[in-house]
Formats: structure tokens, C-alpha cells, sequence
């Protein structure tokens, strides 16, 4: 009964726990929690998401995948290459940080866990298989450095455009480089210094929690955050004034663009469903949809110049005795003697009349207090499809770093894993994460490294772990107010440092070109289509199946000779072996389908065109694993050729699964069981005894018939 219970509640296989077990797993889950904190808020920005998002997906999610799956020491969470599919596959469908693109991210957990769930349930966990090693190196190397260069921006205190190609995006960050906040970019490379100085010298010590806090600190000390508001008229330079005025008349006819494509589109779908509908009419309405569409498109780029013009700009404020902010004047263009109030400002929004000013550094802001709130996520029924190619990608990645990193482990702790079990964890983890405000979620190498090392014994210790966060949740989050952006961006760049490996790539073509040239493009894919890395990782998936499929295509065909020792070997391998002008040996190590029986059936043709006086045809099938219907009828069309020319096939070393497939089509009997062999020597031996006295002499043969 409890073997029953405990496949439905697979966390009973941690009870009885002795008060050491408790201790051991506490002071795990209190490191990792440490670790992971400002980790999640980290990766949820990678995500284009609010902060403390990633609070919520360090919540729930933890302590369910923990409790359902198979390994004991997994740390499940937020993590870099979730975060950036996430990003970039809901980035293409609403802007990140918005109320749309909230709601999608969570719709997309929800997708991830039906995937994750369904493939555990029906036992399919094999189907990450088609996710090849090389494929995923190649992916991770381009997620990686695309993860660092994405954070490039909050690290220089600069803006970073958005469009369809991430490359571009890049250049346009790089060309800001005369625009850097060095405030930030001090904040910045001074948290990297610091978490490295202190993984060398301090290993044991928490380097990303000691930099949040130290910065932290910092910020609140010196004011690092400076944020005022003005209105268009507080703009002194009248060229400037016009630009942010035409800026926000462009978002208001923008707004009324999009809200003309939402009301045709409700249109059309309430004409379709009516009783009677027009047909015209539809095509009609959708046709005036994607017209304004492509209008929306144009007018977003052009404001979006506008906008990027508006951020290059430097002020310098007027002060005032009052304390209130006075007119805006360009740097350097303020009248001789003007008192300012000694802060270099930046727009950073223009909405309703008012300007939006930033003197300082980007920190995390409010965060709100307490628990997420627990509701069933929002569908969109219209971007579902969008969404499905990204969710497969995620469930299939998201689980192969989950299952590596606990196969790693339980190398060490001789724990016995069920990938199936593995799949149905993550996918609960995703599915409770998605009703309480969380984005996909996986297993973290970096952590689960943490919770092994710190003497995991059991999932208990991410229970803990999620706990501590619900601690932080409800009673700290105040306190990560001015934790600065720069810093965030910093703790990414350290941690995906690790996951680029070159070596990895050079290894895999060195094991086959294939695998290295699989690798290679996944990599020029995945950085060529980005921010779409999901295609990325689907042309990568593809090659290395269609290069899987060539290889097999051309298995390898030996024919063979008689060595020194007795065995049977490659003549093309030794030359001068002894052969026989009465039979041919060929041995093909592959197996029988319908992409490679033609390749098998010109081989062995080719080899017999050489060799006109061969009689017997010996095929040393030892490497024939399989054979199918196409293969079975070459075969057999092979065998009534050769027949008819005199000559006889005969197998040797067959195995079982291919014998059954000859016995239930009628091959076997074709070929006859006088010409099926358990062994190449008993197969040579009988061919011997019926060639007789004209083979005597032969070198090829090891078992000579007996004189009459």
C-alpha cells in the first residue's frame, strides 16, 4: 500500500526523517534560498518582467517540483535560458512589462505544464531525445552570450531598442556608449568585481547576497535613485517641446489605430459566429484589420525614433527656492549664471502632458507586499498558437537542463531517477505556478550544486527553501527598494558566464563532423533568429535528425576477408587478405529501412560484378538491428535476382527482431533455413561442404570438408 501511495505522493520516500535530516535540509534551503532571491528577481527582468515576478516563481513552484519529482536534491526556480525563451517568445505578441505581456507569460506556464504533464503521464519522457547534445550546446553557447549582451544596457545605464532582430538591437546599445550613466555602470562592474573577487577568495561565502546588500546600501545612501516629473512646458528648448508633443499625439492616434483593429476584429468573430454569417463581410473586416495593423507598425516605428531622439537628450534643471522644479534647458544651453539644482536629467516617459525624469540609476522600485494573488490565468484563445511552438521549445529545454543537472547528481548520491517522474515534477511545478502568478520555471544547476554541497538529503530542503521566500515575500520585500538594476544585470552576467563552453562544440565535432556541424548551426541559428530563439533550436533539431538520417543512409559495407588469427575482416582495411572466387563475405553495419535498403542492395550488387564466378553470397548481419517492410522487399526481390543468376544468399548472426519480421512475411522461407546461420564460421563451413571438391584448396576457408 505505501509502494502505491508513494508513486501518487512521491515525497513519503523522505519520511521517517531523524531531527539530523531536518537540520542538514534547513541550512540547505536556507542557502539556496539566499542565492536564489535576488537570482529569480534577476532572471524575472530577464524575462521582461516585473522583479518580483520572479519572487513568485521562486515560491510555489519550488517546493511542488521538489515534492513530485524523482531527485532529491534538484532545486528548481527561475533560471537564465527559461527566462530568455519566455522573454522572447511573448516580447513578439505585447511589450514587456505590460499588463499583456504579464498575462501571456503566465498563460505560457500554464502551456509548458499541459506539455510537461502529458509527456510524464504517457511515460514519453523519451522525446527529449530529439533534442541532441550538440543541438543543445550549440543553443546554450548562443542563449548565453544573447543573455549577457542583453544586459549590456542596464549595465551602461542606456536604452535598449526593440525590434525583430537582436543583432541590430545590439549595435543600437553599443552606439550609446557616449551616453553612459557612470553611476551605474560604476554600480554595475563594481557588483561583478565583487561576486568574483569573492567566488575566488571567499568560495564559501554567499558573493551574490553580500552584493546585493552592500549595493543596496549604497543606493539608499547616496540617493543612486533620482526621479522627478515635468510638464511639456517646463521644456525651455522649443524644437525639443515640439518632438515630445508630437511624440504623444503619435501614442494617442496609436492607441486609436489599435482600438480600431480590436473593434474590427470583435466584428469579425461576432459575424462569424452569428447564424447566417457573411462571408464577405468577414473577409472584409479582416482585410481592414491587417490594413491598420501595418498602419500601427509604422506609426510605432516612427514614434519609437522619436522616442529613442528624447532619450539621448541631457538636461539641467532650474532650481527653484521653493524646492519645485524650474524650466529644463539642454546641457550647455542654460543662460550664463543660472543656479540648477546640480542633476543631469533624462526623460524617461511622456504621457498626458507630463514628463517623466530620471537623474539617477533604475532600482527595483516597489514591489508589492504579501502573496501572489491565486486565480486561474488568463487565455487568449487568438495567440495560442503563438504561443505553442515557444511552449514545446521551453518544455523540452526546461526539462533537459532539469533532468542533466539531477542525472549529475544523482551520479554522485547513486540515486536511482525516473525522467518520467522528473516530467510530471516540473510540469506540476509550472501547472501551480501558473495559478499563483509565475513565469516557466526548471531546474537550476548553480543551486542544485548549492544544495548538494550544503548536504541535501531530500526535497525537503526546497521546501524550506520556498518557506524563506514566502519570509521575504511578506515581511522584506520593502527593503529591496533601491537594490539597483546594474546589479541585477551583474548577478545575470556572472551566472551565465558557465554556460558558455567552447570546448563542448570542438569535443562534439571531433566525436563526428555531423554532431559539430549540428552544433555549429544551432548556434548561427539561434543568434541569427533572436529574439526568436525557439527557431533557433527547431533548425538545430531538424539538422542533426536530417544528418542522422544521411548517416544511416550509407552505413558501412565490408567485404571481407580471412586474417592471420581466423577472423573475418575489412579487405579494404588490410589489404591482401585471402578471398574466395566461390563466395563473397560482406558484412553491413546498419539496419534494413527504407532510407538505406537501396544502398544495401547496390553493394552488394557492385561487390558481385566484380566477382563473377561467386556462387554464394555470405551476409554477416551481426549489425542488422532492424528491418522494415521496405526492407523486407528489397530483400526478397535480392534473393530471386541472385537466385535466378545462380547465385545464393545466405545470412549469419541475425538477430531475433529481424528474423521475426522474415518468418512473418514469408522471407525466411524464401531465403531457406538451410541458409540462415547462427555464426559467420558455421555459415562458411556448410557453403564449403557443398562447393566441395572445386573449393578445396581454398584460403579463405577454415574448416576444411574431409578428402573422400
Amino acid at each position: 500500500m505505501n509502494s502505491k501511495l508513494a508513486r501518487f505522493l512521491p515525497f513519503l520516500r523522505w519520511f521517517p526523517l531523524t531531527p539530523g535530516d531536518v537540520r542538514l535540509n534547513f541550512l540547505a534551503g536556507l542557502t539556496v534560498a539566499l542565492v536564489l532571491i535576488p537570482q529569480s528577481m534577476a532572471y524575472a527582468q530577464l524575462a521582461g518582467l516585473p522583479a518580483y515576478y520572479g519572487l513568485y516563481a521562486a515560491f510555489l513552484p519550488v517546493a511542488i517540483a521538489a515534492m513530485w519529482g524523482s531527485s532529491n536534491q534538484l532545486a528548481t526556480g527561475p533560471v537564465a535560458v527559461v527566462s530568455l525563451l519566455t522573454a522572447s517568445s511573448v516580447a513578439t505578441l505585447a511589450t514587456p512589462g505590460s499588463d499583456d505581456f504579464i498575462a501571456l507569460a503566465i498563460m505560457l506556464t500554464l502551456l509548458v505544464a499541459i506539455i510537461q504533464l502529458a509527456l510524464g503521464v504517457f511515460k514519453l519522457g523519451v522525446v527529449v531525445n530529439f533534442l541532441s547534445h550538440p543541438v543543445i550546446v550549440g543553443f546554450t553557447n548562443a542563449a548565453a552570450i544573447i543573455i549577457a549582451l542583453s544586459q549590456v544596457s542596464k549595465i551602461l545605464g542606456v536604452s535598449m531598442p526593440r525590434s525583430e532582430s537582436f543583432i541590430h538591437d545590439i549595435l543600437g546599445v553599443f552606439q550609446q556608449v557616449g551616453e553612459i550613466h557612470w553611476p551605474t555602470f560604476v554600480m554595475g562592474v563594481g557588483a561583478m568585481a565583487l561576486m568574483w573577487g569573492m567566488k575566488k577568495y571567499l568560495p564559501k561565502w554567499p558573493g551574490v547576497l553580500v552584493a546585493v546588500v552592500l549595493t543596496t546600501l549604497i543606493s539608499y545612501a547616496i540617493g543612486f535613485e533620482k526621479k522627478s516629473e515635468a510638464s511639456l512646458a517646463a521644456l525651455a528648448d522649443p524644437s525639443t517641446a515640439a518632438l515630445a508633443q508630437e511624440y504623444e499625439a503619435a501614442e494617442k492616434a496609436l492607441a486609436s489605430v489599435q482600438e480600431k483593429i480590436l473593434i474590427n476584429e470583435a466584428n469579425a468573430k461576432k459575424e462569424e459566429n452569428s447564424d447566417a454569417p457573411d462571408e464577405q463581410n468577414v473577409l472584409a473586416l479582416h482585410y481592414q484589420a491587417d490594413v491598420l495593423r501595418a498602419q500601427a507598425k509604422e506609426m510605432e516605428l516612427a514614434n519609437a525614433a522619436r522616442f529613442k531622439e528624447l532619450r539621448k537628450l541631457r538636461f539641467h534643471r532650474e532650481a527653484q527656492a521653493d524646492g519645485q522644479g524650474g524650466m529644463l534647458h539642454l546641457v550647455g544651453t542654460a543662460p550664463a549664471g543660472l543656479e540648477t539644482d546640480g542633476v543631469t536629467w533624462r526623460i524617461t516617459r511622456v504621457a498626458k502632458g507630463q514628463l517623466r525624469l530620471t537623474g539617477g540609476g533604475e532600482v527595483v522600485g516597489t514591489i508589492p507586499e504579501g502573496l501572489p494573488k491565486i486565480s486561474l490565468p488568463t487565455l487568449d484563445m487568438d495567440k495560442l498558437a503563438a504561443l505553442l511552438s515557444a511552449a514545446l521549445v521551453i518544455s523540452l529545454v526546461g526539462f533537459m537542463e532539469a533532468i542533466s543537472i539531477a542525472k549529475a547528481v544523482a551520479a554522485r548520491t547513486k540515486q536511482r531517477l525516473d525522467p518520467n517522474q522528473e516530467l510530471i515534477g516540473q510540469g506540476l511545478g509550472n501547472l501551480i505556478g501558473s495559478v499563483s502568478m509565475a513565469y516557466p520555471t526548471s531546474g537550476s544547476f548553480s543551486r542544485t550544486a548549492v544544495n548538494i554541497n550544503m548536504g541535501a538529503t531530500s526535497g525537503l530542503s526546497s521546501v524550506f527553501t520556498a518557506l524563506i521566500v514566502l519570509v521575504a515575500l511578506l515581511f522584506l520585500t520593502p527593503l529591496l527598494y533601491h537594490l539597483p538594476q546594474a546589479v541585477l544585470a551583474a548577478i545575470i552576467i556572472m551566472a551565465v558566464g558557465g554556460l558558455v563552453n567552447i570546448e563542448a562544440v570542438k569535443h562534439a565535432w571531433k566525436a563526428h563532423k555531423h554532431d559539430g556541424a549540428a552544433a555549429i548551426v544551432t548556434f548561427a541559428a539561434t543568434m541569427f533568429f533572436a529574439p526568436h530563439l525557439d527557431m533557433g533550436i527547431l533548425v538545430g533539431a531538424g539538422l542533426a535528425i536530417v544528418l542522422f538520417l544521411l548517416r544511416s543512409m550509407k552505413p558501412r559495407v565490408a567485404v571481407l576477408g580471412r586474417y592471420s588469427d581466423g577472423t573475418l575482416r575489412d579487405v579494404k582495411v588490410n589489404p591482401g587478405l585471402p578471398t574466395s572466387e566461390h563466395m563473397m563475405a560482406m558484412r553491413y553495419d546498419g539496419s534494413l529501412y527504407f532510407a538505406n535498403v537501396s544502398y544495401f542492395e547496390d553493394a552488394v550488387l557492385e561487390a558481385l560484378a566484380n566477382c563473377p564466378k561467386v556462387k554464394y553470397v555470405l551476409i554477416v548481419g551481426d549489425g542488422i538491428n532492424q528491418m522494415d517492410a521496405s526492407g523486407e522487399e528489397v530483400v526478397h526481390h535480392l534473393v530471386e535476382r541472385l537466385h535466378e543468376a545462380g547465385v545464393t544468399l545466405v545470412f549469419s548472426g541475425l538477430k531475433k527482431q529481424v528474423i521475426d519480421v522474415m518468418r512473418q512475411t514469408g522471407l525466411f522461407d524464401l531465403v531457406g533455413r538451410n541458409n540462415v546461420f547462427a555464426t559467420e564460421d558455421q555459415a562458411i563451413a556448410d557453403i564449403y561442404e557443398r562447393l566441395g571438391e572445386a573449393a578445396r584448396e581454398d584460403l579463405f576457408c577454415v574448416v576444411k570438408p574431409a578428402r573422400a
